[in-house]
């Protein structure tokens, strides 16, 4: 494949995945949502008041009974009010990180540019031996733009996640209202839409964003590619903020919501007599939905960037192989044709005929699209591929053949389903891990805390080895640039992954909905099943999210460390390893603020839940309304005030560890954060996910061992509750924020690591 096949093929499957999202957005549309309703103030601008319409309907067709038409309006009324929540909340989120966003771009230019005192003047090529590249003051110019492109892609991924989930939500529940198979069909095709959006546009805007840089870089892809990394960091600094505000926002929601209402109060999930209920739902879509598109998002942007970097300054880049350098964008673009005819199984072959079949269905999309993937790989790398060429190999290059990259990108895919269906075995309640835990819950909520911690720990072994057997391979293999493209392969079905991890909080919400509106036992059941099969397919893109975020976190280092000038790394350097020791403590640091400020909030939203149930009046019976806007003022004003802390500390560490203690203590920084911070992220997230299900299992009460442990409102259910409000801020907040925090502390070395290089270790100085 030449050069200009290679520019052919990239935007095409780009636009076709943007195509084939539109289309599911159509269907989706077709389900009809619209009605009259009263005021439902969330505080958020929204009064109620004329007709919402989102497909009107012609008010006398006498489409349905008056019953149905009643629940209708109610389910348009509902999903209205949480729309706007959530809108409102990321507006304002968004004027924040607009302010920070200025702020770190300013940061980026005055940093790179005072490398070489901010000359125009060209300077020696660091990699390409005997010529001149372009400016060091170019360089900063075009890295603070790449970082605010990054940085509006995934504001404006997030965004388009939030307004497909609140799109669908609703659909949902009417569908569910005809069977299992139209409410999932619905809840996929949503997921659909925004996994394909996010996928071809990100690919679409970074490829442009290449081709417009080389138009001034021109022969000089080492500065063009090293520019180009900034992409990533505006990814991936959006993402936390989103992750971190959004998490928060929820969990705060959600566990005020339930120990109220379920513990105390002995009332349903979701019941509209809770006044955090609205806020709980709100939440579903900012930090489940928005915060989730963002942060694989930033994955996808650091691995892509990462590999094109390591390219550029290996024979590929040196010999001007557009093809051979363009390699990762292939993969990418290969990818989003196999994510598609993986999505024709879910939505039209594979037929959904009972409750049991929800899982399976989920499951398959991974197998089928993991199988199709490893022979779209096999395509590209043979077509983009020479057979023989060099790979930077930090003191020496490294000679490969086209067949290591394809083992490479595999092993990456492969381990990305190793550490998918790990998770699944721990989180779902088909299993015994969660049945256990579920099961400890007969003798309070003590026992089911000290269960579910452990089943997390134990979660970290598979894999823990997945991911070293993935580095090693592919280090030997291909160098860095391998560790590079098996993260790649990890990411390269997001399209899918995004699916079916946006399916789970648009099941979520279906069922408040159901609940809120009035809706039989029956349509409620359906989406409990859908909302389960979506906590386990949750925590599985959470797996993925971790995973990759190790092999990229891992190839931003080796691109730092060759960047930055260190001929090796010694772990009996001082500096190093007080840098690791140092850097494994900062996953426990970040999560410390996370999950006190989510507790923070949550002391809040309980206080407010239990003054509303007992100052107004006929509240407890349904005779009045609750003040919902309260709620999610204290869920928004949380969120916004404690998500900068948390970032702030991110942000800063490895611009305070690199201008002051040099490049080889951030080395140690960067190395000691990745270890510990995979091991946190893993086991929390498996442990709140394991809480959640076992509560659910024991809800559910499909078998004789939940029965035992129910109904509702027994003890061993209230245990369960416990664990599960425990296990919130650990599985949506703290656990999913720390893949982020080793990858964007990692992309932000290699953005500075020239002035660091240049002016760094002042201390030491």
């Amino acid at each position: 494949m030449g050069g200009a096949g290679a520019e052919a093929v990239i935007p095409l499957a780009a636009v076709v995945g943007i195509l084939y999202a539109l289309w599911q957005w159509f269907v989706v549309s077709r389900v009809k949502v619209s009605g009259y309703y009263q005021s439902l103030d969330t505080g958020n601008g929204y009064h109620g008041g004329p007709v919402f319409e989102m497909d009107r309907m012609e008010e006398d067709a006498g489409e349905g009974s008056p019953d149905e038409r009643i629940i209708m309006a109610k389910c348009a009324e509902i999903q209205h009010a949480i729309s706007v929540g959530a809108k409102s909340f990321l507006f304002t989120q968004y004027k924040y990180l607009s302010i920070f966003m200025t702020f770190f771009a300013v940061v980026i230019f005055v940093f790179l540019g005072s490398v070489n005192t901010f000359s125009t003047k060209e300077q020696p090529c660091t990699y390409t031996q005997n010529q001149n590249c372009k400016s060091a003051l170019a360089n900063a110019f075009f890295t603070t733009i790449a970082f605010l492109l990054g940085a509006f892609t995934s504001v404006f991924s997030g965004y388009l996640g939030m307004k497909v989930a609140t799109y669908a939500n609703a659909r949902t529940t009417l569908e569910a209202q005809k069977g299992i198979a139209p409410a999932f069909k619905i809840a996929y095709r949503s997921g659909a839409v925004m996994g394909f959006l996010l996928a071809s546009s990100g690919l679409l805007v970074l490829y442009i964003s290449i081709n417009l840089f080389k138009v001034y870089y021109g022969d000089d892809w080492e500065g063009l590619f090293e520019s180009i990394t900034g992409y990533g960091l505006g990814g991936s600094s959006v993402a936390l903020f989103g992750r971190v505000g959004g998490g928060i926002y929820t969990k705060a929601a959600d566990v005020g919501a339930d120990l109220v209402g379920k513990v105390e109060k002995n009332i349903p999930e979701d019941d509209p007599r809770n006044p955090a209920v609205i806020a709980d739902n709100v939440g579903d879509n900012v930090g489940d939905i928005a915060g989730m598109g963002s942060d694989l998002f930033g994955s996808y942007a650091e691995s892509t960037c990462a590999a094109l970097y390591v390219a550029s300054i290996s024979s590929f880049g040196i010999n001007h192989n557009l093809s051979a350098v363009l390699y990762p964008l292939l993969i990418s673009a290969m990818g989003i044709i196999v994510c598609l005819l993986t999505t024709l199984f879910a939505t039209d072959l594979l037929k959904i005929k009972a409750i049991s079949d929800i899982s399976c269905v989920l499951k398959r999309q991974l197998l089928i699209s993991t199988v199709l993937m490893t022979a779209g790989i096999a395509v590209v790398t043979f077509a983009a591929l020479p057979k023989n060429f060099t790979i930077f190999n930090f003191t020496n290059d490294k000679h490969v053949k086209n067949w290591h990259l394809f083992l490479c990108v595999s092993i990456g895919l492969w381990a990305g389903l190793v550490i998918g269906y790990t998770t699944e075995f721990y989180t779902s309640n088909a299993y015994s891990p969660v049945r256990d835990v579920a099961d400890s819950c007969r003798t309070g909520a003590a026992t089911n805390v000290i269960f579910g911690l452990a089943l997390g720990y134990k979660s970290t072994i598979i894999p823990s080895f997945a991911i070293a057997a993935s580095i090693y391979t592919s280090f030997r293999l291909a160098s860095i640039y391998g560790v590079a493209m098996a993260a790649l392969g990890m990411l390269s079905t997001v399209a899918t992954g995004l699916s079916i991890d946006a399916y789970g909080p648009i099941s979520d919400n279906a069922g408040g909905i159901a609940e809120m509106a009035g809706m039989t036992h029956e349509v409620r059941r359906r989406t409990d099943a859908l909302d389960a099969a979506g906590n386990t397919t949750a925590a599985i893109g959470k797996g993925f999210a971790i995973g990759s975020a190790a092999l990229v976190s891992l190839a931003l280092f080796g691109a730092y460390v060759s960047r930055s000038g260190i001929g090796s790394i010694d772990v009996l350097d001082p500096r190093v390893f007080a840098g690791l020791m140092v850097g494994s403590m900062l996953p426990y640091w970040f999560s410390a603020m996370t999950m006190k400020s989510v507790g923070t909030a949550a002391l809040r939203m309980v206080e407010e839940v239990r003054r509303q149930f007992n100052n107004i009046p006929g509240l407890m019976e349904g005779r009045t309304k609750p003040d919902y806007a309260s709620c999610v003022r204290i869920s928004t004003n949380a969120s916004l005030q404690k998500m900068v802390p948390a970032g702030f500390l991110v942000m800063v560490s490895p611009l305070v560890a690199g201008t002051f203690f040099g490049v080889e203590a951030l080395a140690g920084l960067l190395a000691g954060a990745l270890v510990s911070g995979v091991q946190v992220a893993i086991s929390a997230s498996n442990s709140g996910g394991a809480w959640d299900n076992a509560k659910k299992y024991i809800e559910a009460g499909a078998s004789d061992h939940a029965k035992s442990l129910g109904p509702k409102g027994s003890d061993a259910h209230k245990a369960a509750v416990i664990g599960d409000t425990v296990g919130d801020p650990l599985k949506d907040t703290s656990g999913p924020s720390i893949n982020i925090l080793i990858k964007l502390m990692a992309v932000e070395s290699l953005v500075f690591a020239p002035f660091f290089a240049e002016h760094g270790g002042l201390v030491f100085k």
